[in-house]
């Protein structure tokens, strides 16, 4: 842990299990040859995030084999404090029945509806995150 001023870089640990802690990130992709965004529930299993999409959308097609980047974060913007994660990695649809099954019982479902979702792995390689702590510095004030 490296502790600059206000920044703190968090480890690999640390940043997964920061991402235990929210429901929502946002997945970055290629779809028609652009960059898209999109926010998606996920989890953490077993080291890995797994998203869950719609099926047949754009974005579980953009998913499949390529390597993508994901983004959470909880910051306060009152107090300008909080955590960011980033982590870049291979994703792949979740296509084993009985892991399937198992991501079902969790309860992870798409952030929109879907009676089928569609869930997609993403094996984290590499992963980096930052804490950020409040300003300490007194504040001058000027008439």
């Amino acid at each position: 842990m490296e502790r600059e001023d206000r920044v703190e870089t968090l480890s690999e640990a640390e940043c997964l299990r920061l991402l235990s802690t929210v429901p929502v990130g946002r997945v970055v992709y290629t779809e028609h040859a652009l960059p898209a965004v999109l926010p998606v529930s996920f989890e953490v299993l077993d080291g890995r995030l797994v998203l869950a999409v719609r099926r047949g959308s754009a974005t579980a097609r953009g998913l499949d084999g390529t390597v993508v980047a994901f983004q959470a974060d909880l910051l306060d913007p009152v107090t300008r404090t909080g955590w960011s994660v980033l982590v870049h990695g291979r994703a792949d649809v979740v296509r084993e029945p009985e892991q399937v099954r198992r991501v079902l019982r969790s309860g992870l479902r798409p952030w929109v509806g879907d009676p089928e979702p569609m869930f997609v792995s993403l094996a984290p390689e590499l992963v980096s995150g930052r804490r950020l702590f409040p300003d300490l510095t007194p504040r001058v004030r000027t008439p």
